[in-house]
């Protein structure tokens, strides 16, 4: 309960900008939303789950580092998009070469990086995969649905539609093994077995839909 309520509750994830430019959707669009639900999420996110311990009867005391998520957003967020206009502005010629071999070793790097956290938690995710896979797999597309809808009420384009799905379907695993794992917070392994599981369902699931986008184009 407590660790499924940490993935979704958690905000998108850094990856997710990769996937938007892979699947040719608005990747300014996808940084900003990824930005803005980091922010939003240092202050919902241990609401939330004050609120679910609290629900469920765990004694369990809150405690989010906020300045350090607030230096790992500035790092992995910050600083790339800082030097990426930069290089734009006063190096256009290099920053268009560098966009060409991105996009060229993105899904290389992307598949290469679910085989890798595979066999790095390949014992927890064959243990648990029968109770878990399923219900992350629903989460998955039950919040990748709910973006195609919102971007279907609000008109968007197509580059914004494929972003929203994207942003709105993935949360940041990384983010929910840490908290579950971090002395302090919760320190606790079992509840970091929801993040892994759904880590590696996001990031096949999201894969396919890149592919489905590439072969619709």
């Amino acid at each position: 309960m407590i660790g499924l309520m940490l993935v979704a509750c958690s905000p998108g994830g850094s990856s997710s900008n990769v996937f938007s430019m892979l699947a040719k959707g608005d990747v300014a669009f996808s940084v900003t939303l990824t930005a803005s639900s980091s922010i939003v999420t240092l202050f919902t996110l241990p609401l939330i789950m004050a609120w679910v311990t609290s629900d469920v009867g765990e004694a369990v005391n809150i405690h989010l580092p906020v300045s350090k998520l607030l230096m790992q957003n500035i790092v992995l967020m910050v600083v790339p998009i800082t030097v990426g206009l930069l290089v734009s502005i006063f190096r256009p010629a290099a920053a268009e070469k560098t966009h060409a071999v991105l996009k060229r070793i993105a899904m290389p790097a992307l598949v290469l990086l679910v085989t890798v956290f595979f066999f790095q938690h390949k014992q927890t995710i064959v243990s648990e995969f029968g109770s878990l896979g399923l219900t992350m797999t629903v989460l998955i597309v039950a919040c990748t649905s709910c973006g195609a809808l919102l971007s279907w009420v609000l008109r968007l384009t197509e580059k914004e539609r494929r972003t929203l799905v994207i942003e709105i379907g993935m949360q940041n695993a990384a983010q929910a093994i840490t908290i579950a794992c971090s002395p302090l917070i919760f320190n606790n392994e079992t509840i970091a077995i929801p993040a892994i599981i759904y880590a590696l369902m996001m990031n096949l699931i999201l894969l396919a839909y890149v592919g489905m986008t590439k072969l619709k184009k």
